[in-house]
């Protein structure tokens, strides 16, 4: 089955409703997509600023365009720069947004050396909507935004899914690490991305596509056979 035709089927099958879409980590600037362009604000005191409150921001951005981007449109997310491998641990360590959410207790003070990272540095980073459209490059990581019944099909279909918390960028980083993760979402993302209350995420690495819809599509068959049973069971209940 084609690239285009198991996207399809995975859509389809978790019912998304937002289409997938590819991150590629380059170690090259690509001719396309287009660099994405979005002007960069004032810099604060601390020099942070980027094209985008935070790299998750571009996986909403992706659902309608294909782009590219360098660490600077990242940059003004320490703790992205830091999953995605485009700024080291010690670099933002004294930055005024990995003040606020250590002070504010959301996280401990140790929470950069604990970060996953995308390695080698790349680059570029492609972002692009897996909507059957043709591809500028290869997609590296496969992230979709998922409902509560979706999670329940991939929980029962892949059984090295792992689901995380906070932040909720680090699960790019450990789909190149060959891993299937999810997360819950974490309050800093969900409030720069506006992302739905009901979505949460799921990153894994592109190259285990086939497996993955292969997985979900026999879960599926599984749990419509157990739905269409409870339901038969539910109507001696009618009134």
């Amino acid at each position: 089955m084609a690239e285009h035709e198991l996207i399809a089927r995975l859509s389809k099958l978790l019912t998304l409703d937002s289409p997938p879409i590819g991150i590629t980590f380059s170690s090259t600037l690509p001719d396309s997509p287009p660099a994405f362009n979005a002007p960069m604000p004032t810099p604060l005191e601390d020099g942070r600023t980027g094209r985008v409150p935070a790299g998750c921001v571009f996986w909403m951005k992706a659902v309608d365009r294909p782009f590219s981007t360098v660490a600077a449109d990242h940059a003004n997310c320490s703790v992205g720069s830091v999953t995605h491998g485009l700024l080291s641990p010690s670099e933002v360590a004294e930055r005024e947004d990995i003040s606020a959410i250590v002070e504010s207790g959301w996280v401990g003070p140790d929470v950069l050396s604990q970060l996953p990272s995308v390695s080698p540095t790349p680059e570029a980073i492609v972002y692009q909507p897996l909507d059957g459209r043709e591809l500028s490059v290869e997609p590296t990581v496969i992230l979709i935004r998922v409902t509560g019944r979706a999670l329940m099909v991939l929980s029962d279909a892949l059984e090295d899914l792992s689901i995380q918390g906070k932040p909720q960028c680090h699960i790019v980083a450990l789909a190149t690490k060959g891993k299937i993760t999810a997360s819950v979402g974490c309050a800093l993302s969900r409030a720069r991305t506006g992302m739905p209350p009901a979505e949460m995420t799921v990153a894994f690495p592109a190259d285990r596509l086939q497996e993955v819809v292969d997985k979900i599509g026999a879960a599926t068959e599984v749990d419509t056979t157990v739905a269409r049973y409870a339901s038969q069971d539910a109507k001696r209940f009618a009134r």
